[in-house]
């Protein structure tokens, strides 16, 4: 059993085990150091007790996650880490594929509840900023071959030095080339339609523009502070009855709920004084319900951010004398 003070040996050194940070279904991550050194890294391990509770034939899923995560971080350049959690070491603890990963301050999920609960709700040039870091990072998954298809505030790491983010956990990252329908992935509350409804045969179509509709998600929570309707049913769908929560959530709303109601485009563009036509029509695309009707390319959503923040800054004309 792993624990505090056990150290994990890697390829280029040695980390003792100090407390639990969190984790996933898949992976466990704890804050470790080097005996002897300063500074402290994250040690990322196969989550072996929820492995134990799976069927002997699904353990491969556990491993094979931490495999995915190593492939894509170690083929990374050093200049591709600006947004991405960067990889230290890796190698195998107890058996299974085990990694040293840059060691940040926590997560967005954690720093917005607490800004949240103190009575400070995300400014909207704010929300701007964190949602070009993610499509910047995002933007290297898919240029490397993966779509990354479990984008939330959790798995986003924070400096909250500089409210720099970096994209983490790419245990669920598939391969863009492998266009075959695939098993569930992800997490149900920012899930496109093609990622939570299946196909005929049970499996699920998704490509990088699912990633696309997770980014518009993830706009509305930072800008309005809790996570869309559709978002929370689907969550809410998949807690009651699991894998056959799309087809419980279809037959309820005879076909697909809606995904932005009226009242959530207003209240998001009333956050955006200035920019609200810019802003509803980036949110609206990145939320389109089909995958065609959503931008093909970071770069496409790049520019539409960037007509989103030029009016936010955009001060007004001084009057004549």
């Amino acid at each position: 059993m792993t624990q505090q003070g056990n150290i994990v040996s890697l390829a280029r050194g040695q980390y003792r085990l100090r407390e639990q940070l969190g984790g996933s279904a898949y992976g466990v991550v704890w804050r470790a150091e080097t005996p002897g050194a300063a500074g402290c890294v994250a040690i990322k391990l196969v989550n072996q007790e929820q492995m134990g509770r799976a069927p002997a034939a699904l353990h491969g899923h556990w491993i094979e996650s931490a495999r995915n995560e190593n492939r894509f971080l170690s083929g990374l350049a050093p200049w591709d880490g600006r947004h991405i959690v960067r990889l230290l070491d890796s190698g195998s603890h107890a058996g299974l594929p085990a990694m040293a990963l840059e060691l940040l301050d926590g997560d967005l999920a954690g720093f917005l509840n607490a800004e949240r609960a103190a009575g400070r709700p995300t400014a909207p040039a704010q929300a701007l900023a964190w949602i070009i870091q993610v499509n910047q990072a995002l933007a290297k998954v898919h240029a490397a071959g993966f779509r990354y298809l479990d984008l939330k505030p959790g798995n986003l790491l924070l400096d909250r030095r500089t409210l720099g983010l970096k994209l983490a956990d790419f245990g669920t990252s598939r391969a863009l080339a492998e266009a075959s329908l695939h098993p569930y992935a992800g997490t149900a509350n920012w899930q496109a339609p093609e990622q939570f409804f299946p196909q005929a045969g049970g499996l699920y179509a998704s490509d990088a523009r699912s990633d696309y509709f997770a980014l518009g998600a993830l706009l509305y929570f930072l800008a309005c502070g809790q996570v869309l309707r559709y978002g929370a049913a689907c969550a809410q769908a998949y807690a009651a009855h699991g894998r056959e929560g799309g087809a419980v959530l279809r037959e309820q709303h005879s076909g697909l709920p809606p995904v932005l109601q009226p009242d959530e485009a207003a209240s998001f563009a009333d956050r955006f004084s200035g920019a609200q036509v810019q802003a509803l029509a980036l949110l609206r695309t990145l939320l389109a319900p089909l995958p065609a009707g959503r931008p093909c390319h970071a770069l496409e959503i790049s520019r539409m951010l960037g007509a989103v923040r030029d009016r936010l800054h955009q001060l007004p004309l001084p009057r004549a004398a």
